[in-house]
């Protein structure tokens, strides 16, 4: 199979999406430039963290109008796996693909750590390689985290089991002092009805590696190869 990684003015974890993807699964990779209409037969996207545009506007609000956003909205609707992370997340979220918004962090400052993830949802194509309530550490580094939705799309998402990951203690409770940024819930990660689009704020490929401090995160990328390969893809 093949990921592919999109690199837009400002992103700035393409290298690192690009390298996690490889080095998690032995898969192959490729760059997918912002003016392209080509996904290069990839069998999964990436949109990778940073400052899509430097941010104008509103984080993603330029993103969403790429070219190759195009692509990936007809490769999403086709039920092709997309993964958006931190800044990538905000770009789905303004494209469509996924409800709610990020918003400024509640202490409006950049928050930059480890955090615990817990994994409410096990059983998406980015988290079989989870186990149901696992606690992840991964680290997260974002200005504009702060993931709301109205009340009726937050039902929608607990009741048709969407909320992949929520910010939790080391041992797996969901409390306010967990949450770094305020998010609703303690949000840190959603599907699509279809469970084929993952947006989270946690960097899972910043923490692919033992050297980095953990290698949590591989586990989303390994998760994601093993819902496709045995696919023939």
């Amino acid at each position: 199979m093949r990921f592919g990684v999109i690199i837009f003015p400002g992103s700035n974890c393409d290298q690192d999406s690009y390298h996690a993807a490889i080095a998690a699964t032995g898969q192959q990779a490729a760059f997918l430039w912002h003016e392209s209409h080509d996904l290069q037969n990839s069998d999964a996207i990436i949109v990778p963290g940073g400052f899509a545009y430097g941010d104008y506007l509103r984080t993603g609000a330029i993103a969403r109008f790429a070219p190759i956003m195009e692509q990936v909205a007809k490769f999403a609707d086709a039920g092709g796996l997309v993964l958006g992370i931190c800044n990538g997340f905000q770009i789905l979220c303004e494209a469509g693909l996924l409800p709610g918004a990020l918003m400024r962090n509640a202490g409006l400052k950049y928050v930059c750590k480890f955090i615990d993830l817990h994994v409410e949802n096990a059983e998406t194509p980015f988290t079989n390689a989870c186990r149901q309530g696992e606690v992840l550490r991964i680290p997260i580094g974002h200005m504009e985290g702060n993931y709301y939705c109205d009340q009726q799309t937050l039902e929608t998402l607990k009741r048709q089991n969407r909320i992949v990951f929520r910010y939790s203690t080391p041992d797996g409770q969901i409390t306010p002092q967990a949450n770094p940024n305020g998010s609703l819930n303690n949000i840190a990660g959603i599907c699509n009805e279809g469970r084929n689009v993952l947006g989270m704020m946690p960097h899972p490929d910043r923490s692919s590696e033992a050297l980095l401090g953990s290698d949590d995160g591989a586990k989303i990328f390994k998760s994601m190869a093993m819902a496709l390969v045995p696919a023939g893809r």
